[in-house]
């Protein structure tokens, strides 16, 4: 099937890239650009995104979580501070008028 019809990308070739780059680097992290560098292609106008994002997610070679949900989350409910260290809150002192 054709994901991107700017580029002619077909779903095959995504899975065949993503293949080839984790039997090149097994933690490398694999990202659109990456797909579209190693298939030496650009992406044009991104309407194909979430076709193309879709098919990557349904890559069985693709074992190795982005960073951003590898991350374990500072943030606790109801702390009050969206996980910064306390020195690094903003006082809640008014400034002297």
């Amino acid at each position: 099937m054709i994901v991107c019809h700017c580029t002619q990308i077909s779903d095959h070739e995504i899975r065949d890239a993503i293949n080839w780059m984790r039997s090149a680097d097994p933690r490398t992290i694999i990202t659109p650009g990456k797909i579209y560098h190693a298939l030496g292609k650009r992406a044009d106008c991104g309407g194909c995104m979430p076709l193309f994002l879709d098919t990557m997610r349904n890559c069985d070679s693709l074992t190795v979580a982005p960073p951003i949900l590898r991350a374990k989350s500072k943030i606790t409910e109801g702390s009050g501070h969206e996980g910064r260290q306390q020195s690094h809150r903003v006082s809640q002192r008014r400034a002297a008028v």
